[in-house]
């Protein structure tokens, strides 16, 4: 498996993925939108086929993952963790000092991953994500990237 920066020719694989990965997928313009931007959209490749894929801002050594999301079929093989560890390595060398993200407080593989790399919740988003039957609070996790630099 490797990681790269993703394409606009990306597009198709990662909104099939989005979609069979997500409740409430983002709209097909808002990831052509991150697409075009630079150093914020990557996937995860195996054989030329993509297998996931990850969405990061970093403004003022902020980094925030904005989305991350493997095939359902690929789940459980260490695309995510491969994934994570590439964008860790890279905010790191971009200078990054924070990183945060949002998870589904039912999302319990996703928090392993997270509290496995060191992320500390820092807080909860009430009602943040739609669910079939209503909202479902968001963990808010942080990482202090300062020390690996």
């Amino acid at each position: 498996m490797q990681v790269r920066s993703a394409s606009p020719q990306d597009f198709e694989a990662i909104m099939a993925i989005e979609q069979s990965a997500h409740f409430h997928p983002w709209p097909e313009s808002v990831l052509r939108r991150y697409l075009e931007k630079p150093d914020c959209t990557f996937v995860i490749e195996d054989s030329r086929r993509i297998l996931g894929y990850a969405v990061i801002t970093l403004i003022a050594g902020e980094a925030e993952l904005l989305m991350v999301a493997v095939d359902p079929a690929c789940q459980g093989k260490g695309a995510g963790r491969t994934l994570m560890d590439y964008l860790h390595s890279f905010l790191t060398q971009k200078g990054a000092v924070q990183w945060f993200l949002d998870v589904r407080e039912s999302n319990h593989k996703a928090i392993s991953l997270y509290e496995s790399m060191g992320f500390c919740q820092a807080g909860v988003r009430s009602g943040y994500y739609p669910t079939a039957n209503g909202k479902e609070d968001a963990l808010l996790y942080c990482l202090d990237l300062s020390d690996d630099s």
